[in-house]
């Protein structure tokens, strides 16, 4: 009897382990699905501004791509530091080393990225007769960088990756898809929009980086999750006026000139 007792006892504390198991799957399932769903909505409602509208139809001008290289420019430079504020609030050395690798990458340490990012970007803009010193960043450009270091600096790095995923990473491979568009359809190269072209390939890897690291902080907390999208959203907001303000920033330009 001594003996079956300690078999049920083992049987059951397998069957025990199997379902937790199974349900802390299911768990992480729920919230991809949660995630996944919520990217989804923001792209789709980035994709529907007039700006991003005209890439894709081939109507938008080069004076305008110009303008938004220059303002993008501004933003993105604060990459790595937009990074390493979300990295100082994550709980634990490991979450820090899976995204070492996006940082490393960004400063140019990766053996298949020997090229810091900013430089390539910098590069791009010589090669358009352009540089992050002929504009200052616009209305809309000042929101952009101000919500993303609002997030990334909150205590709760939910907000800080939700930002940078939802709000960031994940929303460059359709970005800058339809800005490379907009470049064909005005006769540039690839290969001088090449900045463009290399993080259509790696944000994808980096925004899924960004979201396991997201499902694994929600544990059983969905409001964990509801701050991710909180501010993902946020950024979406920005993004959308850092677009409208591009218009602004051409027309401030074209009246300088014309005033010159």
């Amino acid at each position: 009897m001594a003996v079956l007792s300690k078999n049920s006892d083992f049987i059951n504390g397998r069957i025990c382990i199997a379902y937790v198991i199974y349900s802390s799957e299911k768990q992480m399932e729920m919230h991809i699905d949660i995630l996944e769903a919520a990217k989804s909505k923001m792209i789709e409602r980035m994709s529907a501004h007039p700006f991003l509208q005209r890439c894709r139809a081939g109507t938008v001008t080069l004076d305008e791509l110009k303008v938004f290289m220059v303002q993008q420019g501004h933003y993105s430079g604060y990459f790595t530091r937009y990074l390493c504020a979300m990295m100082a609030n994550l709980p634990s050395n490991h979450e820090v080393f899976e995204l070492a690798e996006n940082l490393f990458e960004e400063l140019g340490f990766a053996p298949d990225s020997p090229t810091p990012h900013y430089l390539i970007y910098r590069d791009m803009l010589t090669a358009f007769s352009l540089s992050l010193d002929q504009a200052a960043p616009s209305s809309g450009t000042r929101q952009l960088i101000d919500t993303m270091f609002h997030y990334c600096r909150n205590l709760n790095p939910a907000y800080g990756l939700g930002a940078l995923c939802l709000g960031a990473e994940a929303l460059v491979p359709s970005l800058y898809a339809d800005l490379i568009e907009g470049f064909r359809q005005c006769g540039v190269q690839q290969k001088d929009i090449e900045f463009f072209r290399i993080h259509v390939e790696c944000d994808d890897g980096h925004a899924e980086t960004l979201r396991d690291i997201m499902v694994d902080l929600a544990g059983d907390d969905r409001s964990q999750l509801d701050a991710m999208i909180e501010a993902g959203n946020a950024m979406v907001d920005a993004r959308l006026a850092f677009f409208s303000a591009l218009d602004e920033v051409r027309l401030e330009e074209t009246a300088t000139l014309t005033t010159a």
